[in-house]
């Protein structure tokens, strides 16, 4: 009998990964080009749930990064997994990827619009992609909401801080600049506690 075994199979939660800087520039072209008005319900579900580069935590948390910095958001996430797998090359090319071809678009539809920008269909249009817009924003939002399950802060912590931060932007009107500070510094301290404080209980015991 041979003493060979079989190699085990390959558990389901494996990521997949970019084949190379050509596949990052191709899949976010086209990610770009679905992205009318919902780029983040967009961006989680190809990145996550289709191609399976990243898990849902690690997209909340790499979004959270991209969101504070400066610059537009998917853009910034974009070069964050480009530069993750192939460097400086691949952040330039995820970047390329999502912006090249949306721009050229872009430019055409604005040299259209400037026609056709005080015809009633047209703003009724604007007003209804807003909505939509809108919509799939907070759709996605709630599907990432089980991904606070696993955060270091724990899910009342985080719902108190999402509160918060809604509150001062919709109820208050306070501009980015001071919501940053003002909450997101606390929320990192607060994290950063609890982390120390995982990491000095150590693993447990199984019972």
């Amino acid at each position: 009998m041979s003493d060979e075994r079989p190699a085990p199979p390959r558990p389901e939660t494996a990521l997949n990964r970019p084949d190379s800087r050509a596949d990052l520039f191709i899949s976010f072209t086209l990610l770009a080009l679905q992205g009318f008005g919902g780029v983040v319900a967009v961006v989680q579900r190809e990145l996550v749930e289709r191609k399976r580069w990243m898990t849902r935590e690690q997209f909340v948390e790499d979004w959270a990064v991209a969101h504070v910095m400066p610059g537009p958001s998917v853009v910034n996430l974009s070069m964050m997994i480009g530069g993750r797998y192939f460097g400086l090359g691949g952040a330039f090319a995820a970047m390329a990827g999502m912006l090249t071809v949306p721009l050229v678009i872009v430019l055409l539809l604005a040299a259209l619009y400037s026609s056709v920008a005080d015809l009633p269909v047209a703003q009724g249009a604007l007003r209804g992609m807003g909505a939509v817009a809108a919509g799939l924003i907070a759709a996605t939002g709630l599907k990432l909401v089980s991904a606070l399950d696993t955060n270091a802060m724990g899910l009342p912590a985080c719902a108190a801080l999402a509160v918060l931060t809604f509150t001062a932007i919709v109820g208050l009107g306070w501009p980015l600049a001071w919501v940053l500070p003002a909450i997101g510094s606390p929320a990192c301290l607060w994290a950063w506690v609890k982390l120390a404080a995982t990491q000095r209980a150590g693993p447990q015991e199984p019972s």
